[in-house]
């Protein structure tokens, strides 16, 4: 998993792309490619 400081970017890479908050915590989740799994803060 990729740690980002903006996850502006990370998010419009695909359109399968979900934000989720868990812990205070950004995550962007994409369950069809799970290569884009990033986490921010």
């Amino acid at each position: 998993m990729k740690i980002r400081h903006s996850i502006k970017s990370a998010k419009t890479r695909e359109r399968n792309c979900l934000v989720v908050r868990r812990k205070r915590r950004l995550y962007v989740i994409n369950k069809k490619q799970p290569r884009y799994k990033t986490r921010q803060g």
